[in-house]
């Protein structure tokens, strides 16, 4: 087991537990990924943790394969199907999915900023959709910076004082960029951005993206 994979296991009890931080901006988010979603299409989630968007949303179309780093976030996720009675989720480690493409929604959320090289999981994530296929994401964008002095603290967190609890296991990798950085990675992965909006505006902002598959 790496040793991100092992923090996130180590968390999901707690984590699972923990109330959504904006009720309104994920509301939000949950809203205008339903309006993309058909009730016949395949969809795949990247980092659903333990897997309230994906439950929420599996109502909307026929299946989702929904995968996770961590194990311990994965059971969880299966206990809460069992429990809800949702049977069109297939949620597997992400060592251990077999994902099926093409496919005609791929989702990550809250997700980008914590992985080593998003512009290769972008060019993945590409080639796993139907052309015109809808890649949906939403990602906090650490390095946005304004005038509020909340900007700069969480900047000072990121760049100096996670390091220092990484050491102790008790932090994840943090990426930081600015949205622009972001968006421009998309788009040279092959995607159409047609829709891009802050929900929550921060800061940090968190940048809700959908993009069309070329």
């Amino acid at each position: 087991m790496n040793r991100t994979a092992a923090f996130w296991d180590k968390i999901a009890p707690k984590y699972a537990k923990s109330p959504v931080t904006d009720q309104a901006s994920y509301d939000y988010t949950l809203g205008r990924t339903r309006s993309y979603l058909q009730a016949t299409d395949r969809v795949l989630e990247l980092g659903c943790g333990t897997g309230s968007t994906a439950l929420l949303l599996a109502p909307a179309v026929t299946h989702i394969l929904a995968t996770d780093i961590s194990g311990a976030m994965i059971e969880i996720a299966r206990d809460k199907a069992r429990e809800a009675n949702i049977a069109n989720i297939t949620f597997a480690r992400t060592d251990d999915a077999t994902p099926e493409p093409p496919y005609d929604v791929i989702m990550a959320f809250n997700l980008f900023h914590l992985l080593d090289d998003m512009q290769q999981t972008f060019a993945q994530t590409h080639a796993q959709l139907k052309p015109g296929g809808y890649f949906i994401s939403k990602t906090p964008c650490l390095r946005q910076l304004n005038r509020n002095p909340k900007s700069w603290l969480i900047l000072v967190m990121v760049k100096l004082v996670i390091p220092l609890m990484r050491l102790f296991g008790k932090a994840p990798a943090v990426r930081v960029f600015p949205i622009r950085q972001l968006e421009d990675a998309i788009t040279r992965a092959g995607f159409e951005i047609i829709e891009s909006s802050n929900h929550p505006k921060g800061p940090p902002p968190a940048r809700y993206i959908v993009a069309r598959k070329r």
